[in-house]
């Protein structure tokens, strides 16, 4: 990364200082759940100082995969009023598994702050990278929107491992992309791959990136135009949530039932098979003492506090769901593990709020990449799109879908706007599918087939 940042310091351009991707990094170790610097620690037992390990539910990660699931999920869908545009996007998608692929960087974004779509051809296919925020170097920005960026991947060309330096620059109002490549162990510069060109021009105001950020302010830095971690504010509540998860799972591993055991009665005996223990080494419940007024075997029953530990940890779940703007009662804490809250929710909520807030930016993203396939395809990319996201967990779809239809066939509602209200198509697009319907079957009742 910073010979990266001093490559592109020396073409002139002004980078994020290194502060910033610092906080990336530590985001970056509460995602992968183990944080050294709070997860190691030391203890003195009397004697020595003993390295320890605390134990971790890693809901860092969890919050982004709850978010990224309520965000982007299979039920998205792009609708789009061209239709040689929707069979062109329906295609880039499918060959780029955006579904799956999208929903990962989705959650990366809302861990690292920031994630970003970038369209190329590769041999006349659109291709879309998928890149997370430690390789994203925002070269200009504009009211808070990056409009000219670097993009760094890692790359193996030829069983050597490299770098991949992809820029989008804008000059006299089009885009020129720039590609290199640079050996990652000392950033020396290497031949671009066959059919890679170094340098052209899109000829479009258009950029063949997108940046994907949570719909948060960036306290961190605030003329920084990258975002930040979904739960950045909430360390030290993560802190919390590990700090009670470890100490319930130590107060298992302390209570554990023990049996104090005479000494005497734990040596070998002699038997018609040779020597043999009284005891088996492996039967952990049992502990020799060596204590001439112990004669017979003792049994220690240690109480456990689960209960205050479950409550005390209920507690920092309810407040990190909060803080991350999940709302209170997100997740529960079961023996099994913890367990996401799966009712639909209500449009007052924090989190009913805060899902819209969020989808305003994955709506752009998603318009803007629908785009630049196009523009890629040589299409226009000039069109109306509505995106539709998935509602289900916000109202009761199949009592929608019921009423919907009780409606069409008391004749409160057509058959346009009852494709508009249960499949959320725009009244343009419910139009041209009644209108398809009826030439396919023009002899079947009006109402889907239903007499009225």
């Amino acid at each position: 990364m910073t010979s990266i940042k001093q490559y592109l310091t020396g073409l002139g351009y002004n980078v994020i200082n290194d502060d910033f991707y610092g906080k990336i990094a530590q985001w970056m170790g509460w995602y992968k759940g183990k944080v050294p610097a709070f997860h190691c620690y030391s203890q003195y037992n009397g004697k020595n100082r003993i390295r320890r390990s605390r134990a971790t539910l890693g809901m860092a990660k969890k919050v982004c995969e709850d978010w990224a699931n309520l965000i982007l999920n299979e039920k998205v869908e792009l609708s789009i009023a061209d239709a040689a545009a929707q069979e062109a996007v329906d295609q880039a998608f499918e060959a780029n598994q955006f579904k799956t692929r999208g929903n990962q960087l989705v959650e990366l974004a809302f861990a690292l702050g920031t994630g970003a779509f970038v369209e190329y051809l590769d041999r006349g296919r659109v291709v879309i990278d998928y890149i997370r925020a430690d390789m994203i170097y925002p070269l200009a920005w504009e009211n808070g929107k990056i409009t000219e960026c670097a993009f760094a991947s890692e790359k193996v060309v030829d069983k050597t491992i490299c770098i991949y330096l992809n820029l989008h620059i804008l000059e006299n109002g089009t885009y020129r992309v720039r590609n290199q490549l640079f050996k990652k162990e000392d950033f020396s510069p290497l031949p671009l791959p066959l059919g890679v060109a170094e340098e052209y021009d899109t000829g479009a105001a258009l950029p063949l990136f997108q940046i994907i950020t949570p719909n948060l302010i960036n306290n961190v830095d605030l003329d920084n135009p990258m975002g930040v971690s979904v739960f950045a504010g909430a360390l030290d509540i993560l802190q919390g949530v590990d700090l009670v998860y470890d100490s319930y799972q130590n107060e298992f591993r302390l209570g554990k039932k023990r049996i104090i055991v005479p000494a005497g009665m734990a040596q070998i005996q002699s038997g018609e098979n040779g020597f043999t223990p009284l005891f088996d080494d492996n039967d952990t419940e049992f502990y020799a003492m060596y204590d001439k007024s112990l004669t017979d075997l003792k049994e220690i029953n240690m109480e456990l506090r689960a209960e205050p530990h479950e409550k005390a940890l209920q507690k920092n779940l309810n407040l990190l769901s909060s803080k991350c703007g999940l709302g209170n009662d997100r997740f529960s804490y079961e023996r099994s593990g913890v367990k996401t809250a799966t009712e639909v929710i209500s449009e007052k909520s924090d989190l009913y709020q805060n899902l819209r807030k969020h989808e305003l930016v994955a709506r752009e993203a998603l318009c803007g990449i629908a785009r630049a396939i196009c523009h890629l395809r040589g299409l226009n990319a000039e069109f109306d799109v509505s995106v539709g996201f998935d509602d289900s967990i916000i109202e009761d779809t199949n009592a929608i879908a019921q009423r919907a239809m009780q409606e069409r066939t008391a004749g409160i509602i057509d058959d346009v706007e009852y494709l508009t209200r249960v499949y959320k198509l725009t009244e343009e697009d419910a139009l041209r599918k009644v209108s398809e319907m009826r030439q396919r079957a023009p002899d079947a009742p009006d109402g889907f087939g239903d007499d009225e």
